[in-house]
């Protein structure tokens, strides 16, 4: 079990609540946000983690090194600012496996990964997104699947209105998908690879009604410090047999 975390966005909307590290290790409940997400990756037995950094990369190196409660940790660290396809490209040469899933530094998402490794082997397709049904679309954009989970459209983040299915920012990811990419290339995995090629090559959808919370704007920052202390001090979901 292979993933890479994006952490390495400047959190513009975050800078004048958090300013001195980047948004991933915003402290929340007295530890960084991203140890959140790194113990679900413990709890269902992840042992190698590649950190695309970028923005005050020393702030997250500094604070883990190399290993987190047994998971190694390796550091795609970009020089110049790459966009979220150019640095999940980067982080893609520190990884061994043939899938890999990629998570958002700045959101947790309880995902069961163990059935979202058999979704996506299941289906075949070289990449599955994860998504998540919340009331209000139009803060993230809206993903329509077909009857056979195949993504049909994606719906821009203002152009969405009412209820629906939103990118939850977790993928299982084949490496021959982002391979044609020059490593170095700057670039968007939203915008030129989820929205440009989703008509001509299968992208499935897994849904999934865990527990979501994106901390990229204050008011869910804030949510976040009382929510995430009550919510993970509960027991873990125990993994599928």
């Amino acid at each position: 079990m292979e993933a890479i975390v994006l952490a390495g966005g400047f959190g513009t909307r975050l800078q004048h609540v958090v300013s001195d590290v980047p948004k991933p290790m915003a402290p929340v409940a007295g530890r960084p946000f991203v140890e959140y997400l790194f113990d679900q990756l413990v709890h269902y037995r992840f042992d190698h983690i590649v950190l695309s950094t970028g923005y005050k990369h020393e702030a997250i190196e500094g604070r883990f090194g190399t290993a987190y409660r047994g998971m190694e940790l390796t550091y795609a660290r970009e020089e110049t600012p790459l966009g979220t396809g150019g640095g999940l490209r980067n982080a893609l040469q520190f990884c061994r496996e043939e899938t890999v899933t990629v998570l958002n530094g700045d959101t947790l998402f309880l995902v069961d990964h163990e059935s979202l490794s058999e979704f996506h082997r299941s289906h075949g397709g070289d990449l599955t997104i994860v998504l998540r049904q919340v009331g209000d679309t139009s803060r993230y954009g809206s993903v329509a699947v077909d009857g056979d989970h195949r993504i049909v459209s994606f719906t821009e983040k203002g152009a969405a209105q009412g209820a629906g299915l939103i990118n939850g920012g977790i993928y299982a990811v084949n490496r021959r998908l982002l391979l044609p990419y020059p490593v170095g290339q700057k670039f968007s995995f939203e915008k030129d690879v989820l929205e440009s090629r989703y008509r001509d090559i299968p992208f499935y959808a897994m849904p999934c009604n865990g527990y979501f919370i994106d901390i990229g704007v204050p008011d869910d920052y804030r949510r976040a410090q009382s929510e995430l202390q009550s919510l993970l001090q509960q027991s873990s979901p125990q993994p599928s047999k």
